[in-house]
């Protein structure tokens, strides 16, 4: 029996079906010979489509963003984590991935955030853009307040609220008090991690720098990115170009200062992510001395500092001369479970300076504009509303 009756125009372009179709499916057609008999069953060859040509543009890619090995850590932890679990649903997993928070966010703060944003669509309580440093309008935002506590009966917020007060100033008054630090040497921002990023852009590709080993993994990851590092060794699993200070329990978690090669810039965070050890008063003095010594600028990484619970330094300006050799960057994260609420600032003395005398601080500022229209002003009302007494007491007491 015959499948098909040969026909002089089929398609060779696509994949030939023999018989009848019980589809509404096009039949494709082949041309065969005139000389073909009947009952001719044909072998029927598809040609490949032709090569997709993709555009690209004449852009090259940055070759710094070649060097960084695979992914994120924390994404590509997480990753593991999931396939993992997938295999083994009942596994007890201990993940040493992105140090998320658990706990919920303390009430006396998400009522203070509630307010704000309920504010926003109010003639008396709408702000737009912010100061890229910190707002400036909470005291506008203190009457906002009262008008939906007596109108609308909004639960009053807590006594001694600091709506009066900017969160700098907030910020100055609660963690800087007696060491020097001024409202005006401190940015609020969306977080440390963000500012670790904006300080490398201050600090251009052309430095060098330290850091501890281990250590939080974006220190390195925005060096490389910014082209301060060579390329990666295999074989030792570092960057070269970056001075890996070893940090260990023989060591006792702090580097041997000794040995570690003089850079431009040390990154420093304690107490440390991942080991937790944070550092002691005498490290921390042998620290500044040496960045002075040298000539560095220590990056302070204090987003874990509300853990310390002995005598230990929370912040580097607790030691004399740091504001000459030092910047802190600290957040509310781990403070107040601010992960996903974003807030964190950081600290840039007017006594720090760059080897030709200009302030530090001058150059950062002038990067936050260009780079960064402010924290939400929702978020930095929570900041506030952290900072109060119950704040305190119920956030770093507490959670802490």
């Amino acid at each position: 029996m015959s499948l098909m009756q040969p026909s002089a125009s089929i398609s060779s372009t696509s994949s030939a079906f023999l018989g009848q179709s019980t589809n509404n499916s096009r039949i494709s057609k082949v041309s065969v010979p005139a000389s073909a008999k009947k009952n001719e069953i044909f072998k029927c060859m598809a040609t490949p489509p032709s090569d997709t040509t993709v555009y690209k543009t004449k852009v090259s890619r940055n070759a710094n963003m070649a060097k960084l090995q695979a992914g994120y850590l924390f994404p590509e932890i997480a990753r593991r984590k999931a396939a993992h679990m997938m295999k083994y649903p009942d596994a007890q997993v201990i993940s040493l991935g992105i140090g998320d928070t658990t706990e919920p966010i303390p009430e006396v703060i998400t009522s203070a955030m509630a307010q704000r944003s309920h504010a926003l669509s109010t003639l008396e309580g709408y702000s737009g853009y912010g100061d890229g440093q910190g707002d400036k309008k909470m005291i506008k935002f203190c009457w906002v307040v009262y008008i939906f506590h007596i109108y609308l009966y909004i639960p009053q917020p807590p006594p001694n609220f600091f709506c009066k007060m900017q969160l700098r100033a907030a910020i100055a008054s609660a963690f800087y008090g007696k060491l020097g630090i001024e409202e005006s040497d401190i940015f609020v921002s969306d977080g440390a991690k963000c500012d670790i990023s904006r300080l490398q852009i201050l600090l251009g590709s052309s430095v060098t720098m330290a850091v501890q080993d281990p250590s939080y993994p974006a220190y390195v990851d925005s060096s490389v990115i910014m082209g301060q590092t060579g390329q990666f060794q295999k074989d030792v699993e570092k960057y070269r170009n970056i001075e890996y200070m070893r940090c260990s329990p023989e060591n006792g978690f702090f580097p041997n200062l000794s040995t570690v090669r003089p850079t431009d810039v040390i990154f420093f965070c304690s107490p440390n992510n991942p080991t937790g050890s944070a550092a002691t008063r005498e490290q921390l003095i042998r620290l500044v001395q040496f960045a002075k010594e040298n000539g560095s600028i220590i990056v302070y990484d204090s987003a874990y500092a509300m853990y310390i619970s002995d005598d230990r330094p929370r912040s580097i300006f607790e030691i004399p001369g740091a504001k000459e050799v030092a910047i802190e960057t600290v957040s509310f994260s781990k403070y107040a479970g601010f992960t996903g609420v974003r807030l964190g600032w950081t600290v840039v003395p007017k006594e720090l300076l760059f080897s030709d005398g200009f302030p530090v601080a001058k150059d950062f500022n002038r990067i936050v504009c260009t780079c960064f229209n402010g924290a939400s002003n929702i978020s930095q009302t929570g900041g506030l509303a952290c900072l109060s007494p119950e704040g305190i007491k119920v956030s770093f007491h507490g959670n802490a």
